[in-house]
């Protein structure tokens, strides 16, 4: 057929015929590989893709990301087993899937028969004396067809749930699974505990004055900067280890005492809050510190937060003065038993050995679960955490 319109010689048919049973022969003996859905965790069975990453026909690497997967903690890649090229994807952007399920078909010949095509048609042209028909040889590759997320999402609402009506100057959207694991988590510690909240405010005078006279030492020694964050975290490791009820959960009808710290860090994203954890944290110091919460803010920021990463913790710290927060009263992350929740640090009036001064103060919010916590642990707790932070020279005396 293509010798009749001159682009290729006669002799040229029986090299090209032995190069198409050459792929063939590579086709039977596994040249095309499937990319699956990894593993996901213990505690997550399936997950939404989100999105492709890239089309039909593009060239990846082996590992290289080609999907993501979004599930009700993290959000995950699916990578190509092989280098190739990537020959149909088989799964729809909004479905559901699980671990092992097929995603796309990678050829890892593709590329390479790519190459010698290119190499037939480069010789072809040079002995070509009638260019091709371009409406004949024109090929339009068609994206697989996907399915509408809008859709599938519809088909999941519950019956029970009614549709508001819809208005101009409005678009509904699917929420996604992140969102819904958040909505449904809160939802349920809300239904759980029996919360309370007590309150404290911390002169922060001294802490900012470490932290001004020893920050270009301490990223000169550490290569990272001295936040405040490390110090509160020290000041509440010390609070737990001075009142372990704290640190403790109810199960069914028992109390478990955790006689290890890890806290989880409350880090917001574009997608949700994520709660990453740092784990065995009595043992580190605040350069270590500092080094653990800033490798899972940069996760958490680029998506990269593994099931690992976001499993266990004991105990939750929540900064909204990041955002301006004044005060607040977070929600404690199940199935803990307590959350702190810090603030913005302003400019206040206060009375200091009979004088009104003006002192950077934040205050200080202790959401506990009262079934188990009793009010004066509470106090103590916060109150500790204030006591250190407003002389951090306790930590070095142990007092």
């Amino acid at each position: 057929h293509y010798a009749s319109y001159g682009v290729i010689n006669m002799s040229d048919i029986s090299a090209l015929s032995y190069l198409k049973v050459f792929i063939d022969a590579h086709c039977q003996l596994g040249d095309l590989v499937d990319a699956v859905v990894p593993f996901m965790g213990e505690s997550i069975t399936d997950g939404t893709l989100a999105t492709f990453l890239k089309k039909p026909g593009d060239r990846v690497e082996a590992d290289e990301p080609i999907a993501q997967i979004e599930t009700d903690k993290v959000t995950m890649d699916v990578a190509s087993p092989e280098a190739g090229i990537i020959e149909k994807f088989v799964a729809s952007e909004g479905g559901i899937v699980t671990p092992g399920v097929k995603v796309a078909i990678i050829s890892k010949s593709a590329a390479q028969s790519k190459t010698h095509t290119q190499s037939s048609e480069d010789t072809s042209q040079k002995h070509s004396t009638t260019p091709p028909s371009t409406k004949e040889n024109k090929v339009e590759a068609k994206p697989p067809k996907v399915e509408s997320s809008t859709t599938h999402e519809s088909k999941l609402t519950s019956s029970s749930e009614p549709q508001l009506p819809p208005k101009e100057r409005e678009r509904r959207v699917p929420m996604p699974r992140l969102r819904k694991r958040i909505t449904n988590r809160l939802k349920d510690s809300q239904n759980t505990f029996a919360m309370l909240t007590t309150f404290n405010e911390v002169d922060m005078t001294n802490l900012m004055k470490l932290r001004s006279d020893y920050k270009d030492q301490f990223v000169e020694k550490h290569g990272v900067k001295l936040g405040l964050m490390s110090c509160f975290v020290k000041a509440a490791v010390s609070a737990l280890q001075n009142e372990p009820i704290v640190n403790a959960v109810i199960d069914g009808d028992d109390i478990i005492y955790r006689e290890y710290i890890d806290i989880s860090v409350a880090i917001g994203t574009s997608k949700g809050l994520v709660v990453p954890v740092i784990r065995d944290i009595d043992a580190m110091n605040f350069a270590d510190i500092e080094k653990g919460i800033n490798n899972l803010a940069k996760k958490a920021t680029e998506g990269a937060l593994s099931i690992n990463d976001m499993a266990g913790g004991t105990f939750t710290i929540s900064n909204g003065g990041v955002y301006g927060s004044l005060i607040s009263t977070p929600i404690i992350n199940s199935p803990q038993s307590s959350i702190l929740g810090m603030h913005s640090i302003v400019q206040r009036l206060v009375v200091v050995n009979g004088s009104v001064l003006a002192r950077p103060m934040m205050y200080l919010a202790l959401m506990y679960d009262h079934r188990l916590i009793d009010g004066r642990e509470a106090v103590l707790f916060l109150r500790r955490i204030k006591d250190v932070v407003e002389d951090p020279r306790r930590l070095l005396l142990d007092i």
